[in-house]
């Protein structure tokens, strides 16, 4: 098991969108997220605090268009900063879940930091949006953090009838199992948890 603070700071600047987002792995759940979609800060917030990350991002989009290009390009970042900070992922549990209900919602996360880049996500919505973000987006943005940040992620929300409850238990799920998977096993002693040897 390494010492080195497992952190991450990711830039991202195109012509949609302006990002900055720094992670700390090791935090204490601490956030400040301000991105100009409020669901989105919301979502990420409790994200964080549940997964006793530390995250901090500041994002500027085109949101005179939609939401869309600012919180998908967010979570790309997002993904970018898990993947980097992670590193060689040594000495890791690497898989873990989490079943976490939000009032009438239940949700079940399960997640690989083995490296390889999946996602599936089953969950239906009544309303096209909450606050200011398409729930359609949902699925994208889940997406997008498994691929650049290179894990598997199963997400399911076994029922509710609340949309915002809903996706709330699902990145509350997130947050707990990633905080689970991506802890450190003193019994690996620092070895890749796989029989290939890397990751």
């Amino acid at each position: 098991m390494s010492d080195e603070p497992r952190t991450a700071s990711i830039e991202r600047t195109t012509g949609e969108t302006e990002i900055s987002l720094r992670l700390n792995l090791d935090g204490s759940g601490q956030a400040d997220v301000r991105t100009g979609v409020g669901f989105l800060d919301h979502m990420l917030t409790l994200w964080a605090k549940h997964g006793l990350f530390d995250l901090s991002v500041s994002a500027r989009g085109d949101l005179h268009i939609d939401e869309h290009h600012t919180a998908e390009d967010t979570c790309i970042c997002l993904g970018r900063a898990l993947d980097t900070a992670l590193g060689e992922r040594r000495g890791i549990v690497r898989t873990a879940h989490s079943f976490v209900p939000m009032d009438e919602a239940l949700a079940l996360v399960a997640v690989d930091l083995g490296g390889r880049p999946y996602c599936v996500v089953e969950a239906t919505f009544a309303t096209p949006r909450v606050g200011q973000l398409a729930t359609d987006l949902i699925f994208h943005l889940l997406e997008s953090i498994a691929i650049h940040g290179r894990l598997n992620l199963h997400a399911r929300v076994l029922y509710g009838r609340n949309d915002h409850h809903k996706i709330e238990a699902l990145f509350k799920a997130f947050g707990r199992a990633l905080d689970a998977a991506s802890r450190h096993d003193p019994r690996l002693a620092g070895v890749v948890p796989s029989t290939k040897g890397v990751l």
